[in-house]
């Protein structure tokens, strides 16, 4: 049994099953402003980074103005289809088992403020966690000073924080900041490439999750 006082969730890919509506818009987007449409798996690949971050990547060297363009016409695309996203099935029982269990969980996303905050709304979790940071208030994955930060915020050791994540930026982010690392395999990086990156494990569904977390740890 794992020592664990504080279970830090990513958002998309991970709760929320938003992987292919965020990968469609990406490629909507650039397609939108006239720069070459990169793959899905591509796309796929930047989910998780800063929305800055994640769209340079697949189209690097624009002008400040197309960053902009660029930046609208996803958020028009994502936003089109938002309502009709949707937690993992089984996702919101296993978040209120661990909250009401006493486990302190919290969030750490590449979601703007705003867009987390909308989440929360949308998937009315907001009471399941005790803190969040989101990329636009804090350093982008996989830098470590989300997981730092909350962890200084609920007075809790990194070494004793787990993190819970789609990709190999959520595992890389745990990692420099002292954390334990658990890899999801329904989101937006494959299962070998996560394993790769050694996390604990990679759990490819939500059941496999919940039934890791019942195994392994303790409070």
């Amino acid at each position: 049994m794992m020592n664990v006082e504080l279970v830090v969730f990513d958002w998309d890919g991970t709760v929320v099953d938003s992987t292919p509506s965020i990968t469609l818009a990406i490629q909507q987007a650039c397609g939108d402003i006239g720069v070459a449409v990169p793959a899905a798996e591509d796309a796929r690949w930047v989910i998780g980074l800063g929305l800055q971050d994640a769209l340079s990547r697949v189209a690097p060297n624009l002008s400040a103005d197309q960053q902009h363009q660029l930046t609208e016409r996803f958020r028009h695309h994502y936003l089109s289809r938002y309502e009709q996203l949707q937690m993992f099935p089984g996702m919101w029982e296993l978040l209120h088992g661990l909250q009401s269990s006493g486990m302190p969980l919290a969030v750490a996303t590449g979601k703007t403020r705003v867009g987390l905050d909308r989440s929360f709304e949308l998937t009315r979790t907001r009471h399941l966690f005790a803190t969040s940071r989101c990329a636009d208030e804090s350093e982008p994955k996989p830098a470590p000073k989300m997981v730092l930060e909350i962890c200084a915020e609920l007075g809790v050791s990194p070494s004793s924080t787990l993190v819970i994540g789609d990709t190999t930026h959520d595992i890389f982010m745990a990692r420099a900041a002292g954390a334990s690392a658990l890899a999801v395999g329904y989101g937006a990086h494959a299962a070998e490439e996560l394993l790769a990156a050694e996390p604990l494990g990679c759990m490819l569904s939500v059941n496999e999750l919940e039934n890791w977390i019942t195994q392994w740890i303790s409070k």
